[in-house]
């Protein structure tokens, strides 16, 4: 059976990540960043396209497995009939090269365990040449090189275009596998000591999470979500991606499979307001000055999303020789819809750099020229249809979503005005644009028989992101409307108690995204009614729907961009920044008052 994607847990070095299933294997990785081309690519085919699985010979699942405390460090454990034994999985913070640490411990008995390394660059698709060098497997194929070692040395033979190693542990003894990469043309990069990385990892990550302010309810599941975001950071830049992986897919055997290893700048401002709520001022910094790099130059070319440094080119293709995720095609490499026009990122944009500003993190310069030059190009483009919030590709419309934030983009900009008169701006403009924004919205966007707002102008299509309305400030709480449209997005957008981002097929306008077939309930979603029910003074609705939420999160409290409730199973990208944010934010504000400290 193929694993499920909940069958994951995640380790990474903040430059790149890997996923280790529940038998062991290590089936995804990319190197040296989560954008690389992945060297383990098992995830998204078979074992014949990369993996590395160190377990108890003849065993299957493991038989529990947690991260120690506050950390981003492994450990699986297995019972067997000769004993119990550990494997410890992390990838420590590097200095000079990407190394993937296993440490093999005897917990009882006498326990024989395999492993089994299939290296396989570029998606899979390139079986390396394998060598022997002072005591280490080197494996070599064009650009890519690794370096694997054993402490102490463990006898390993080549086998089916792998390296196979069989060993034996009693309790107390430990022996530890390094896996190194560096590029092919250049030496070998310095040793690290497996034991000692154990050790600062364990001990860093420890530290790190004990800067977090919040002490409520719940928080082991806040500080794991804040140190998945913190595992999703590419520390060179501070850029935060969306997920680890690609091609996970929103249907079981569909189509809607996409490369998620990118920033988004619709995540910014709920990023920005969950690291800051939580204490992590660095983080929050490190990433309102990726946004400010990656948005620099003409506001016309604004994207919606781009790469860890910033880059700009995600071009889009496929990869035939992957079977995907449980047979899921096609498995896509970049992603198109950095092409489209998404007008809420303006919003988004505005509204993060305000609350930057608010904030008190350290001012930068020419940020207002940037936000001036946002506003000159909302101000003649604001009426454009756009591709939305979701990225539909089924043809622009006039979102409401986008408009709503054209409105917050406006709106924080007279309010940086009003806060801080030495700024230049031209206040009255903008507070016209205010208002005629407004009072399009509430005209053209606001279905009155039904006492909602709705996907687009004219349309009957409910949409999730209309819940946000009260967040952003567009209306107050108890305005009718706001209650209206919580009520119309809960019941129509139902599904098993969650909530769909939208209508798919079975809308009566099924080219809204373009896209055959259907998706599951989108998590942050769910999160985001939780904050409206709680908003509209429905604390106890809010609170359960959040503890649902978070059951739903897999053994080691990781989630994924969607859930399938009537399958029971997690679906999409994996693990989503989006959905951890959500579990913050809605934590915060369910329970902040009690907890922050």
């Amino acid at each position: 059976m193929h694993p499920s994607i909940e069958d994951y847990a995640i380790i990474g070095d903040e430059q790149t990540a890997a996923l280790v299933g529940t038998d062991g294997s290590v089936d995804w990785l990319c190197l040296p960043r989560f954008d690389s081309a992945a060297c383990f690519a098992k995830l998204l085919g078979d074992e014949d396209n990369g993996h590395w699985r160190i377990a108890p010979v003849g065993a299957d699942r493991c038989t529990r497995r947690a991260y120690r405390r506050d950390t981003l460090v492994l450990d699986t454990e297995w019972e067997t009939a000769q004993g119990a034994v550990r494997v410890t999985d992390l990838m420590p913070q590097r200095d000079e090269a990407p190394d993937l640490v296993r440490i093999v411990e005897g917990l009882d008995g006498e326990v024989t365990l395999h492993s089994v390394l299939k290296l396989r660059f570029d998606y899979g698709s390139i079986v390396p040449w394998m060598r022997r060098s002072d005591g280490h497997r080197v494996a070599v194929a064009g650009p890519d090189s690794t370096w694997l070692r054993s402490e102490p040395p463990v006898n390993s033979w080549g086998e089916d275009f792998g390296t196979h190693a069989e060993f034996t542990v009693k309790k107390g003894e430990k022996v530890a596998f390094v896996l190194t990469w560096h590029p092919s043309h250049e030496p070998r990069p310095p040793l690290v000591d497996p034991f000692e990385s154990l050790r600062h990892s364990v001990e860093d990550w420890q530290a790190w999470a004990s800067r977090c302010r919040y002490d409520g309810p719940y928080r082991d599941e806040v500080v794991r979500s804040l140190i998945t975001l913190k595992a999703l950071t590419y520390a060179p830049t501070g850029g935060i991606v969306a997920a680890a992986t690609t091609s996970l897919p929103e249907e079981p055997g569909g189509v809607r499979n996409w490369d998620y290893r990118f920033c988004w700048l619709r995540d910014s401002t709920l990023t920005l307001g969950a690291l800051l709520a939580a204490g992590y001022q660095e983080e929050a910094e490190a990433w309102r000055n990726w946004l400010l790099r990656a948005v620099a130059g003409d506001p016309a070319d604004l994207q919606i999303m781009y790469g860890l440094a910033g880059e700009r080119r995600l071009p889009e293709f496929e990869l035939p020789w992957l079977a995907g995720f449980d047979e899921s095609t096609p498995v896509r490499i970049g992603n198109d819809a950095v092409n489209q026009l998404q007008l809420d990122v303006y919003g988004e944009v505005m509204d993060s750099l305000s609350l930057a500003r608010e904030s008190g993190l350290s001012p930068q310069p020419d940020v207002w020229a940037l936000q001036t030059a946002l506003m000159d190009f909302l101000r003649s483009n604001w009426r454009q249809p756009d591709e939305g919030l979701w990225e539909v590709r089924g043809g622009r419309r006039q979102f409401v979503h986008s408009k709503v934030m054209v409105w917050v983009a406006a709106d924080r900009a007279v309010r940086t005005l009003e806060h801080h008169p030495e700024l230049d701006g031209d206040l009255d403009g903008w507070r016209a644009l205010r208002d005629e924004v407004h009072r399009e919205v509430c005209e053209k966007g606001y279905d009155p028989e039904r006492n909602t707002f709705t996907q687009s102008y004219g349309s009957r299509e409910l949409d999730a992101a209309l819940l946000l309305i009260p967040r952003v400030g567009f209306l107050p709480p108890d305005d009718p409307r706001v209650i209206g449209t919580i009520d119309a997005v809960r019941e129509e957008l139902d599904h098993g108690g969650l909530l769909r981002r939208y209508s798919t097929t079975d809308s009566p306008a099924p080219d809204v995204d373009g896209l055959p077939g259907s998706e599951g309930t989108f998590l942050v979603c769910s999160f985001w009614l939780a904050d409206a029910l709680y908003m509209t003074g429905r604390t106890k609705e809010a609170r359960e729907l959040f503890e649902r939420l978070v059951g739903l999160a897999n053994d080691v409290g990781l989630l994924s961009e969607e859930y399938d409730p009537v399958a029971g199973r997690q679906l999409g990208n994996f693990p989503q920044a989006f959905s951890h944010i959500g579990l913050v934010n809605t934590a915060l504000a369910l329970y902040g008052a009690d907890g922050a400290g």
